[in-house]
């Protein structure tokens, strides 16, 4: 049976592009890059040309990057380093009801640890207020962690005035960019972005890496003793062929970056299109407009979305409940409570998220048998 993989928020398979740039670096160039024969120096500069790439596209300052395990370590690095080196100027932090679980868990942490943390609502779309978050700020706050775009519902946040306000008023403004980079452009010069997190596996390349742009000048504290890779903010080995592939892999993202987006509009668009005229009682969560051009999520009423899931899956169809990292949960998707989504439809709620290898093929084989699970398990 063929697969027809509708996930690509939650990951994306490597590129053979990507992976045959990775590949040298596990069999021939797989020295240890702080070793200081040829084949040590040679992975040094597989990281440096890496770092070079990923500081291009977010036009950053190569210095200003620093490679991690994954996005979560990323936002854990930046937030925890930051607010804990800082934390004599002041122990305020502004956020969102609706980030992602690495960042509103090391929230949780950093109160436990005498920081106070604003949740900021969102409306039905999925956006702040700007003027709430005006609000919230006081002469203790130091840091402010938005989201760049949700990953349950594709909700893009107005980051450049949230950077701009931040800015202003001397604070800290980092995003995690993990589900942005490869569909939206990014500055972080233009846009007033401190500190960014991404992670390779969203946009074709490998998992187990990520990277961490900060500010020159920014303080912040590591998190784990050992040597000194990364200007020692990040001890252990490098992940040589990861990082390699990482660079890659945000390289051709950023140059196909046009036609990427505008392929996954026309399925998202064909795709809502086909299950609003064909089945009753759905709800699309979120709206359209500030949404990353391949998210759909939809709320089938008196549906169990796992149900839903598990049948599809006998299909070859490959969709998500919501984010990959809160599978196994059994509370209510807290992005959908957010936006203010009736209970009938969170229960029922699947997030389809398109990538390069979809057609439109692929979208009618999804529709044909929503319609027909859904009918099944309506009427049993």
């Amino acid at each position: 049976m063929k697969v027809r993989y509708f996930d690509h928020a939650a990951t994306t398979a490597v590129k053979q592009e990507v992976l045959k740039e990775m590949l040298a670096y596990f069999e021939i160039q797989y020295g240890n890059p702080s070793s200081l024969y040829s084949i040590g120096r040679n992975s040094k500069r597989a990281i440096e040309n890496a770092r070079q790439k990923v500081a291009f596209v977010l036009n950053c300052k190569p210095k200003e990057i620093y490679f991690t395990g994954c996005g979560s370590e990323s936002d854990n690095l930046a937030i925890k380093g930051f607010a804990r080196k800082n934390k004599n100027k002041g122990n305020h932090i502004i956020t969102t009801k609706i980030e992602h679980p690495a960042v509103i868990n090391t929230c949780k942490t950093l109160e436990k640890e005498g920081f106070s943390v604003t949740y900021l609502n969102v409306n039905k779309d999925g956006v702040i207020d700007i003027q709430e978050l005006e609000s919230s700020i006081t002469q203790n706050t130091i840091l402010i962690t938005i989201m760049f775009a949700n990953n349950e519902i594709g909700s893009i946040e107005p980051i450049s005035q949230i950077g701009k306000i931040a800015s202003k008023k001397n604070i800290i403004f980092h995003t995690d960019c993990v589900q942005a980079i490869g569909n939206e452009k990014i500055d972080v010069k233009q846009m007033n972005i401190d500190m960014l997190s991404l992670s390779a596996h969203k946009f074709y390349g490998p998992k187990g890496v990520g990277a961490l742009y900060i500010k020159e000048g920014l303080e912040f504290e590591k998190l784990q003793d050992g040597g000194h890779q990364e200007k020692n903010k990040r001890a252990g080995t490098e992940n040589i062929a990861g990082i390699v592939g990482l660079g890659k892999a945000i390289e051709i993202a950023n140059k196909n970056i046009e036609k990427y987006n505008e392929k996954l509009l026309n399925l998202r668009n064909y795709y809502i299109k086909q299950v609003t005229k064909n089945i009753k009682d759905i709800k699309i969560n979120g709206g359209l407009e500030k949404r990353l051009s391949g998210n759909a999520n939809i709320g089938f009423k008196g549906i169990d979305a796992q149900q839903l899931l598990l049948e599809l899956d006998r299909e070859g169809i490959c969709v998500s409940t919501g984010s990959a990292c809160s599978s196994g949960i059994d509370e209510p998707s807290h992005v959908l409570t957010a936006v203010g989504c009736p209970k009938e439809y969170i229960t029922g709620s699947i997030r389809v998220t398109f990538g390069e290898e979809n057609t439109k093929e692929d979208v009618e084989y999804l529709v044909k048998n929503l319609i027909n699970i859904t009918n099944k398990i309506r009427n049993t």
